[in-house]
C-alpha cells in the first residue's frame, strides 16, 4: 500500500544539500542560534524521521527579533512605496525561480504530495506579487470641507511592528499571505512559523535576505512546542509590537486576543472552520463531487476551509454517495515525494489521534463507513480515505473540525432545514453549495453564515480576493485591496488658517 519508494530517500538527500535548508533562526540580518543553544528536530512526516535540527529560542530571542525590527519601522516605512515593493517584487522572482527546492523542502517536512507543494509555492509567490503591486496603490483620501479655510485629508501609515503567527498546514503560504501585506505596507516583521513546519520559513527567509530586505525589516523566530507558550506571549504582549495576526485555533486566536488587549494591538485572526458543503436536488452532481474532492481532500484533507459537513438532498443522496465512493477508492495514499501520490500522512500523531476519534465516535453513534474508516495499513500517520453516511449533529465530526480525509454525509429534505443545519455552529469561515437554480443560489449564498461562499466551485481561494471568516472564525482579512489594511492606519489631517 505505501511504497518505500526509492525516490522519496533521494528527495531528502536533495532536501539536506539544498542551499536554502538553513539550521538557524534570521534576526537583524544575521543567521543566529538560540541565545541558549537549545535545539529541536524537524521530522518527516510520513516516517516521522528527523530531517535536521533548528534553535528553539526563547523569550530573549524573541525580545531581540522585536527590538532590531522596532530600530528599523521608521527607516522601513519612510522609504517610497515604490523603493519597498522593489524589493517586495525581488523577493517573488526569487521564490518562483526557487519553486522546486521550496516544494521539495515543503514536502520533507509536511508531508503533502509534491505535486501539492508545487502548487503552494505558485500560491504562495501570488501573494507577494500582488502586495508588491498593492503597495504602491495604498490610496489616501481628501473630505470636502465643512468650513471655510480648512482643508481634510486622510493619509494611511504602516502600523509598526507586525508579529505574524502562522501553521503547519500551508507553511509558506500563510507566511506570504501576511507578510507580503506587511512589508509592502511598510511594517518589519517578526514571523514564527509552526514548530512542524520551520523549514520552509527559513527557506523563505533566505530568499528574503537575498532579496535585499535592509536589516532588521524581515526576522523569524523558530521555536519547539515546548517554548511556543513563552515566544506568542512575548509577541503578544511586547509594546514594541504594534499588529498581531495569527492563523490557527480558535482557542489559541481567543487567548492571543486577551493578550493584545494589553497594549490594544491591531489584531487579524484566521481561526477554525467548520463548513458546510451542501448539494441539492437540482445540482450537476459531477460537478458536486469534484467540487467535494477538491475541497475535501487537498492537502489530505488539512485545510481550514476544507469541507467538515456534507448535507445532500434526500432525492439524490445515494447516487451523489455512490459517485463520490467511487472517487474516493481511486486516491493514491503515499509518501508525498512517491510517483501519482495524491494523498498524504496526516502532520503528527496528534492529528491521526482526532481522526481515529472522530470516525470511531460517528461509527458508535450509527453513522456506516462507505469506505476507508482506518489507518494506514502500514502505519505511521497515514489515514485512509474515508466515507461516512447516517451521520447527524449529535456526532463530534459535526461539531469541531476533523482536519483529515473523512467526509461524512447528512441528509436534508427542504432548503430552510439545509440552511439552518449549515449555520448552526460556532464556526463561519467557509461554505460551499451545489445548485442549478439562479433564485436558489442567490438566497443559499445571501443567508449562508460565513465570511467566504462557494457556489458550485470547491476551491476559492485566490490572491485578489478577501480570506477570512466571521463568528468564531476570526477577524479582518488577509489577500485582495483590503488585506494591506490590518497592517496601515488612518490618519486625519486637518489644515486651517487657508
Amino acid at each position: 500500500w505505501i511504497s518505500k519508494a526509492p525516490m522519496a530517500g533521494k528527495a531528502i538527500e536533495r532536501v539536506l544539500k539544498s542551499p536554502l535548508l538553513r539550521q538557524e533562526a534570521f534576526i537583524g540580518g544575521a543567521w543566529v542560534h538560540a541565545k541558549d543553544r537549545r535545539t529541536f528536530d524537524v521530522h518527516n512526516p510520513s516516517n516521522r524521521e528527523a530531517i535536521c535540527s533548528v534553535p528553539d529560542m526563547n523569550t530573549h530571542d524573541a525580545a531581540d527579533a522585536i527590538e532590531k525590527a522596532h530600530a528599523v519601522r521608521k527607516t522601513w516605512g519612510g522609504l517610497l512605496a515604490k523603493e519597498r515593493c522593489g524589493i517586495v517584487r525581488r523577493w517573488y522572482n526569487l521564490i518562483v525561480e526557487k519553486q522546486e527546492e521550496l516544494a521539495h523542502i515543503l514536502t520533507a517536512e509536511q508531508g503533502k504530495p509534491l505535486v501539492e507543494s508545487r502548487g503552494e509555492v505558485a500560491y504562495a509567490a501570488s501573494f507577494v506579487e500582488w502586495f508588491a503591486e498593492e503597495g504602491k496603490r495604498v490610496y489616501g483620501d481628501t473630505i470636502p470641507t465643512s468650513a471655510h479655510g480648512k482643508r481634510f485629508l486622510v493619509i494611511k501609515q504602516p502600523v509598526g511592528v507586525a508579529a505574524l503567527i502562522t501553521p503547519w498546514n500551508f507553511p509558506l503560504a500563510m507566511i506570504t499571505r501576511k507578510a507580503g501585506a506587511a512589508l509592502a505596507a511598510g511594517c518589519p516583521v517578526v514571523i514564527k512559523p509552526a514548530e512542524d513546519t520551520p523549514l520552509s520559513a527559513l527557506a523563505l527567509a533566505k530568499l528574503a535576505e537575498e532579496a535585499g530586505f535592509p536589516a532588521g525589516v524581515y526576522n523569524t523566530v523558530t521555536c519547539s512546542k515546548d517554548t511556543v507558550k513563552s515566544v506568542g506571549n512575548e509577541l503578544a504582549l511586547s509594546e514594541k509590537v504594534a499588529a498581531v495576526s495569527f492563523t490557527g485555533s480558535t482557542a489559541t486566536g481567543k487567548l492571543l486576543m486577551s493578550l493584545c488587549a494589553n497594549s490594544v494591538k491591531k489584531v487579524s485572526l484566521e481561526l477554525g472552520g467548520n463548513a458546510p458543503f451542501i448539494v441539492f436536488d437540482s445540482a450537476d452532481l459531477s460537478a458536486a463531487v469534484s467540487g467535494a474532492m477538491a475541497s475535501k481532500f487537498r492537502n489530505t484533507g488539512q485545510t481550514c476551509v476544507s469541507a467538515n459537513r456534507f448535507l445532500v438532498q434526500e432525492s439524490i443522496h445515494e447516487k451523489f454517495c455512490q459517485k463520490l465512493k467511487e472517487s474516493i477508492e481511486a486516491l493514491k495514499v503515499d509518501d508525498g515525494f512517491a510517483d501519482g501520490a495524491q494523498q498524504g500522512p496526516l502532520i503528527n500523531e496528534k492529528a491521526l489521534d482526532k481522526v481515529k476519534r472522530h470516525v470511531e465516535d460517528a461509527i458508535l453513534k450509527g453513522a456506516h463507513a462507505v469506505c476507508g474508516g482506518r489507518p494506514g495499513a502500514s502505519g505511521g500517520t497515514f489515514y485512509m480515505p474515508t466515507l461516512l453516511t447516517n451521520v447527524d449533529s449529535t456526532m463530534i465530526m459535526t461539531k469541531e473540525e476533523t482536519f483529515g480525509p473523512v467526509v461524512g454525509i447528512a441528509k436534508f429534505k427542504t432548503e430552510e432545514e439545509a440552511i439552518a443545519l449549515a449555520n448552526e455552529t460556532q464556526y463561519g469561515l467557509a461554505g460551499y453549495f451545489y445548485s442549478q437554480s439562479p433564485s436558489q443560489m442567490w438566497r443559499v449564498a445571501e443567508a449562508l453564515e460565513c465570511g467566504m461562499v462557494g457556489v458550485n466551485e470547491g476551491l476559492l481561494s485566490s490572491e485578489i480576493t478577501p480570506f477570512g471568516g466571521i463568528k468564531q472564525s476570526g477577524v479582518g482579512r488577509e489577500g485582495s485591496k483590503y488585506g494591506i489594511e490590518d497592517y496601515m492606519e488612518i490618519k486625519y489631517i486637518c489644515m486651517g488658517s487657508l
